[in-house]
Order: structure tokens, then sequence, then C-alpha cells
């Protein structure tokens, strides 16, 4: 067999069967037919075993032989239907190893762009596309086949290429023979269109592929009319990244598994996300998003004219971000919803009791802010100099220890976490919990 690139052998059996006798039918031969099937039946299913396909002949025909010129061995060739999966075509010599080639790749055009020398002809092949469906499922991809072809086979994998309606397209790697039970991954055409490898996609065209991303931003429903598209890669973890840039100026990042989105990340976040957007003017989308925070830190009680944000993993109807302010020292979480009477802006000492730890500034500038919490439980004579997350308790409340700037034994506060709020607090002379200094 002809081998390419990768070592890649390719399904052109026409380099095989250049002298073949062929046996195929027509409208005239039903009785030529027949014996074909006969033959076949009587020959390939022992013939399908020995190269490994693992399912059970339904149909087979006799397809031709060729005889080595020098050697004047023979070798036969078969067409199966299988019970499930696909079709094969059998290339059997004699004494080796049975070779096997799906229906897609022996119905795909030879290299020179002629049509196949030997397609699959069973009315049971008469659909290879929808044959696919048992592989695509375990690959793990939502995809209806349009269009495929074989790339080439190696001596464990066959890689077929398969173009979905919708736009996506991917390069299937399953085993060879390609066995319905055995392994199948699908990696997006998208990925081997930015390299510089043999293989490459070609029943479609990249523009027609990243038609996918106006899918991904309907599923998302934030109003983006898609602009500009771009394929950015796939994590380590098999999820796929896509950007779209909006007509209105927006843009996002869509993080796909399995055909569906599963996250969507404006692009004034998406700062740390492999790269972060380069389609939309990333900064200016960030500049405005730390306006809008500064609006909403100072509704919620905290005046902060915000230079820089951070956003932290968030669930469900919260945006929660780290903000650093220009006209404070102490930085704060930003715990923003829906509704004005769920949102609270917790200073970066206090952080800690709702989940989270600031990075852009120390927690000591904020220690104030405990200090009334002390003062609001009746402790007016400690201003605190040190804090300490101590943990939860089976109610669901936080004690965080304090340390007082004179030395003198501090205290545990208790407190809630939604709304942040004081409940109690316990010197440090009666609790074997503290450990600041001037605590123990």
């Amino acid at each position: 067999m002809k081998r390419i690139g990768l070592g890649l052998a390719t399904a052109g059996l026409a380099l095989v069967l250049g002298t073949a006798v062929a046996v195929s039918a027509s409208k005239k031969e039903e009785a030529a037919l027949a014996a074909a099937r006969t033959v076949g039946m009587a020959e390939a299913p022992a013939a399908a075993q020995a190269a490994g396909i693992a399912c059970q002949v339904t149909d087979a025909r006799f397809v031709g032989k060729t005889a080595d010129p020098k050697t004047k061995a023979v070798t036969n060739f078969y067409e199966i239907d299988c019970d499930r999966g696909v079709g094969f075509v059998l290339q059997v010599p004699p004494g080796v190893k049975p070779t096997a080639f799906s229906c897609i790749e022996a119905n795909s055009p030879q290299p020179d762009g002629k049509p196949p020398s030997v397609p699959c002809k069973l009315p049971g092949n008469a659909n290879p596309l929808a044959d696919l469906a048992p592989l695509l499922t375990k690959a793990g991809v939502s995809c209806t086949p349009d269009a495929a072809r074989g790339i080439g086979q190696t001596a464990k994998n066959t890689f077929l290429e398969v173009s979905c309606q919708g736009g996506s397209g991917y390069v299937l790697q399953v085993d060879a023979p390609a066995n319905p039970d055995g392994s199948s991954v699908a990696n997006d055409c998208l990925t081997f269109d930015a390299t510089a490898g043999n293989i490459k996609c070609t029943l479609r065209d990249a523009a027609y592929r990243l038609a996918v991303v106006d899918r991904y931003a309907a599923a998302a429903n934030n109003g983006c009319v898609v602009k500009d598209r771009r394929y950015i890669g796939m994590s380590q973890g098999g999820s796929s990244y896509y950007e779209a840039a909006c007509q209105d100026g927006k843009g996002y990042i869509y993080k796909v598994d399995k055909s569906q989105v599963t996250q969507t990340t404006s692009c004034e976040k998406a700062m740390a996300l492999l790269g972060g957007c380069t389609l939309t003017d990333a900064k200016e989308a960030q500049t405005a998003q730390a306006g809008l925070y500064s609006n909403l830190s100072k509704k919620a009680g905290f005046d902060c004219q915000v230079a820089k944000y951070a956003p932290f993993p968030s669930p469900p109807g919260k945006d929660v971000v780290e903000m650093a302010c220009a006209n404070r020292p102490d930085g704060a979480v930003g715990v923003f919803t829906a509704k004005a009477e769920t949102t609270q802006v917790v200073d970066c000492a206090r952080a800690p009791i709702v989940g989270y730890r600031c990075s852009f500034s120390k927690p000591e500038a904020s220690l104030k802010a405990v200090t009334g919490d002390l003062k609001k439980m009746g402790k007016s004579e400690c201003d605190v100099s040190a804090v300490r997350l101590l943990g939860k308790t089976a109610a669901g409340t936080t004690y965080l220890e304090t340390a007082c700037a004179d030395g003198l034994k501090g205290y545990i506060l208790e407190y809630k976490s939604e709304p942040l709020t004081p409940i109690s607090a316990v010197g440090c002379a009666f609790s074997r919990d503290c450990s600041l200094p001037g605590n123990k």
C-alpha cells in the first residue's frame, strides 16, 4: 500500500486492483450477482474474522482478484455488510492477515481525483454516513454527517474525516478495522487547520466550519449577533474554546463540551483564559467593565474607583470579582447579583469569610472594618492588628480570630456570610483556639 506523511496507508484500492477481474453486478447480470454473493457469504465471514472485524456478516459479495506478476500469488477482494457499524471491503492475500477498509474509505475518490475503483455496492452499505453514528456517539460528539472520506490507516488506527450538518467537522480516529465497540476519538477539524501536519480536513473550508460559532452564540443566548469567529483551541481536559466578536462591539469566549456550550465568558473577563480575546478590543471592554463595577460597588456602600479587577469562578446568578481601588488602599471582593439586596462588597480582611482571598491588596489595609465589627459587639477597646480564619460551624457560620494592637488578648468573632454580619464575640482568654501573637 502507498504511504503518506505520518505512516498513514491510503485507502486507494485502485493501487492494488489495477488488474482486478471485477465480478460486480449490473442490472443485466442478476445471475452473476447471485453467484458473487454466494461465494462472498461462503468465504468472506472467515476473512472478516481473520481481519479482526467484530461483527456478524449479514451480506457479502466476491468483488474480484489480482495476481502478483512475479509470484503469481492471488489476492481476493470481498465486500461485506455487518449487522452493526460500518461495512468493509476486504483485501485477502494468501498466508497474510487480511486488511479491511471501511466503506467510507472504499467510497472515497482516488488520490488523483478519479472515482473509487471498488466502492461498496451492497444494499446494506448504501448509506455509510448513517453507519458512522455509533463511532461518533462513542467519541462524544453530536454530529449528523453530511459527508465523509477516508484519510488513511496505520497498523492500529483508521482516520476518517467527517463533515457535520451545521458547520462542524472532525477527524475521527478509530480502530483498524473500525469496529463499533473499539476506541473512537474525534478531533475538531479546526485544530488541523491551524497546524502544519499532513492530516487536513478537505471536505469543507475553515470558514464553513467556523460557522458553528454562530450556533454556540445562539445557545449561549447572550444577545451576540456574530460578526467574526475564531477557534482558540482545546484544553487538556478536552474542552474546546471559541471566540465570537459581536456586531455591538462586545465579545465572548465559549467553552464547549460534547458539542454543548458549558461556559460563556465575556472578553472583559477573559484576560487569563487561553490568552484572552483577540477579535474584540478587550482593553476597551475591560475599561467599561471597570466603570460598571465602580458603580455597582458604590451602590453597595463601598466607594471604590476600580483600577483593576479579576473574576473568581462564580456560581450561577452571581458575578464575583476582586477589585483594586484607585481612591483607597483597601481592596475588596464584590459579589454582584441581579438584586440589590443580595449584592455585597466585602473588604479583603473579611473576604475569606465569604470564601475568597485577595491578591491585589493585603488584608491589613482593611482591618478597620473588623475593628468596627468588634465595636458592634461591645468590644471597643481593641484596635485589630491581625486576623486569622478559623473555620465554619455546623450551622454555617464562620469564626475569625482577631489580635489587638495593644498586645492584649484579642477575640474570636462569629459571622454569618449572607449578608456578612458579626453575631458574637468571645475573648481569646476563654478559648484555646486562638494562636495569633498576644492571644496565646
